[in-house]
């Protein structure tokens, strides 16, 4: 709201200092720091709320140190980052970007989905909440807007990097194509080009291989905004974890998303330039101020959890935002953190209904899963298991910490991946 009110007022009166918003990298700096604001000042107030309402942590006795310390404690906090993040991208975006207006549809979609989870939990007293069936059809339709959106919008579209070599056929320069193109291409690590194209899949379907490649690309927007919001979901499990592993993909992400958007550093990275995806920047740094404000209630001892509201969300923000600047094959790399947390329950539960099928006895793999629970968890033999390392448990904060510099690993890596090939 604001960006089009100052770029009217420039272009109509050259109104002085209304040119700023011209800027991505200013607005950037105002969304983050209104988040910031939004998530720590008036986060307090929201918490307050739900104190006073009762609305706190249902928790099952796992057996974990401290754990049931947290019983009570306010959840649905994931309210204060939904709102800091919409507020700062309403009045500071470009509003008329169809990849701002999908992550607005995701934020509330998902928000509205996580939300109707805890409400059930908290208010009805079932510990189950939402049924998994609801959660995943409201994941695949979320997946179905997206993925028919970025299909169907003749505003998503990209210009593809073209290889100058030289006589020693290295490549000197990059040009790109006069004219934007609607393209099932994406952006995939390590291949020499640097870009996959999901129709060369169906290269023997003819004429109809692009229509067969972007139906094969709506069927991987579904799965990936599946999969990375559950991922998040699952790694909500100890305090700050999924609040600080998602402020790093977040800044991973607006990193990438300014240099597709950018056609010199894009060329310079010698990936394709997508117009219009550096305004996601400016999501980007809501998201970013959201998720580190509300880490300040959020980190051990934790004055507040995000509850699905939270962790649906932000998961789904993650795989959407990927998606629209075409690095959906980094996420593996960028979410590793979430991957592996999705793969200890996978392998937890697949492993135990194989055994007891067997042996008449489930076993495990894992002292307990997600992955962040077998940390806590002593490994003197108590707990039948695969894996009995560490022989101590681990303090929460430190696990938590550990997972946090794994996650900047990983982001490092995600970086490094669009040189290498």
């Amino acid at each position: 709201m604001l960006y089009h009110l100052f770029t009217y007022l420039d272009k109509a009166f050259d109104f002085p200092g209304a040119g700023m918003f011209n800027y991505i990298s200013f607005r950037t700096g105002v969304a983050f720091i209104l988040a910031l604001i939004l998530s720590t000042l008036f986060g307090r107030k929201i918490i307050d709320f739900l104190q006073r309402k009762q609305i706190g942590e249902i928790v099952r006795d796992l057996g974990l140190e401290g754990q049931m310390k947290k019983k009570g404690t306010p959840t649905m906090g994931g309210i204060i980052i939904i709102i800091a993040i919409l507020v700062p991208t309403l009045l500071i975006a470009n509003l008329t970007n169809i990849y701002i207006l999908l992550m607005i549809i995701t934020t509330v979609w998902l928000g509205a989905i996580g939300f109707l989870d805890d409400y059930i939990k908290v208010f009805r007293k079932n510990k189950e909440g939402l049924s998994g069936r609801f959660k995943i059809v409201g994941q695949v339709g979320l997946g179905l807007i997206v993925g028919l959106t970025l299909y169907l919008s003749p505003d998503v579209v990209i210009r593809e990097n073209i290889e100058v070599k030289g006589e020693t056929n290295r490549v000197e320069d990059v040009h790109y194509a006069k004219h934007d193109v609607k393209s099932t291409k994406s952006t995939i690590p390590f291949f020499k080009n640097n870009n996959l194209n999901y129709a060369d899949a169906f290269k023997f379907m003819g004429e109809k291989s692009q229509i067969y490649g972007w139906i094969f690309f709506v069927l991987i927007v579904i799965f990936i905004v599946t999969a990375v919001s559950n991922g998040a979901n699952m790694t909500d499990g100890l305090d700050g974890l999924a609040t600080g592993s998602s402020a790093i993909v977040g800044v991973i992400l607006g990193i990438l998303a300014y240099v597709s958007g950018n056609v010199n550093y894009a060329g310079y990275l010698n990936i394709m330039y997508i117009p219009g995806t550096g305004e996601m920047l400016v999501f980007a740094g809501a998201f970013i101020g959201a998720t580190i404000g509300f880490l300040w209630y959020n980190a051990f001892p934790a004055q507040v959890f995000m509850g699905d509201t939270g962790s649906l969300t932000i998961g789904g923000i993650i795989a959407v935002f990927a998606i629209a600047i075409r690095k959906e094959l980094l996420i593996p790399i960028l979410c590793g953190v979430f991957l592996v947390e999705n793969l200890s329950v996978m392998l937890q539960v697949g492993y135990f209904k194989y055994t007891k099928k067997r042996y008449g006895e489930g076993r495990r793999i894992f002292k307990m899963a997600p992955l962040h629970h077998h940390y806590q968890k002593p490994g003197d033999g108590s707990i039948p298991a695969l894996i009995q390392n560490p022989k101590t448990a681990l303090p929460e904060s430190k696990i938590v910490i550990r997972f946090w510099i794994i996650g900047l690993i990983l982001g490092a890596l995600t970086i490094i991946t669009l040189k290498i090939r």
